[in-house]
């Protein structure tokens, strides 16, 4: 993975592990879509759950793997913007229920009792889910930030 700019304070490792949206490039006949998704990095890609039944980035990713993800930590009291950049290739692989937690706990905490109904049972996985695979071959990694606060 090749950094191609990093002003960020944060270090990519940190950053990437904070639980923010991920926004998913992926192209199409109609020209690029973008996907607003949970995601975790984790063995250096970025993993995303995607639900197969109305999906449609699966298919895309199959038809043309390059891709890219951006993701930004953004605080409008302080002025903070944080970027980080990434274009690669990315997979659609089975999905594993292990890593699938790991994912939803970063973002619904770790008792899954009190997740909501729609996470708390995965099902039939390889029926409903798979995990698209990201890895970044490129990164880009900015502090955007500016001095300001919301009055």
């Amino acid at each position: 993975m090749e950094i191609v700019e990093d002003t960020l304070d944060a270090e990519l490792e940190e950053f990437l592990s904070r639980p923010l949206f991920c926004h998913l490039g992926t192209a199409s006949e109609e020209g690029p879509r973008v996907s607003p998704l949970w995601f975790l990095w984790e063995d250096g890609a970025v993993w995303i759950i995607a639900t197969l039944s109305n999906k449609t980035f699966p298919d895309r990713i199959e038809e043309d793997s390059r891709t890219a993800v951006s993701i930004v930590d953004f605080d409008p009291e302080t002025g903070r913007v944080e970027h980080v950049g990434l274009r690669g290739h990315a997979t659609v692989e089975p999905f594993e229920g292990d890593r699938g937690e790991r994912l939803l706990s970063q973002y619904l905490g770790d008792d899954e009792s009190e997740w909501d109904e729609q996470f708390q049972d995965l099902g039939d996985v390889a029926e409903k889910y798979a995990f698209i695979r990201f890895i970044p071959e490129t990164v880009v990694e900015r502090d955007q930030s500016y001095s300001g606060s919301l009055s």
